[in-house]
C-alpha cells in the first residue's frame, strides 16, 4: 500500500466524526519530506476549534497509523493565520 493510501486509511478512522459535525478532510499533497497537506472541508474549515481538530484529531490519527509521516498541515488554516 502506498503512502497516500495509508494516510487515507488513517483518515477513515476520524472521518465519521468530522462528517457528523458537517465537515470533512481531503489530502492535498504529501511532500517529499513526508508532510501531509490537508484541506479542511465544510464546517471544519470555518469552525473556531479547527486548529484543535487538526492537531488532536487528524494529525494524531495519521501519525499513529503511518509513522513515516513527520507532520500534518492544514493549508486553509495556514492561510488564515
Amino acid at each position: 500500500m502506498d503512502l497516500r493510501a495509508q494516510v487515507e486509511q488513517a483518515l477513515e478512522t476520524i472521518r465519521p466524526y468530522l462528517i457528523a459535525d458537517g465537515g470533512n478532510v481531503a489530502i492535498e499533497e504529501i511532500t517529499p519530506d513526508n508532510i501531509v497537506k490537508v484541506k479542511l472541508l465544510g464546517n471544519c474549515g470555518s469552525c473556531k476549534m479547527s486548529f484543535m481538530t487538526m492537531k488532536a484529531g487528524i494529525e494524531q490519527a495519521i501519525i499513529k497509523e503511518v509513522p513515516e509521516i513527520k507532520g500534518v498541515v492544514a493549508i486553509d488554516l495556514a492561510e488564515q493565520a
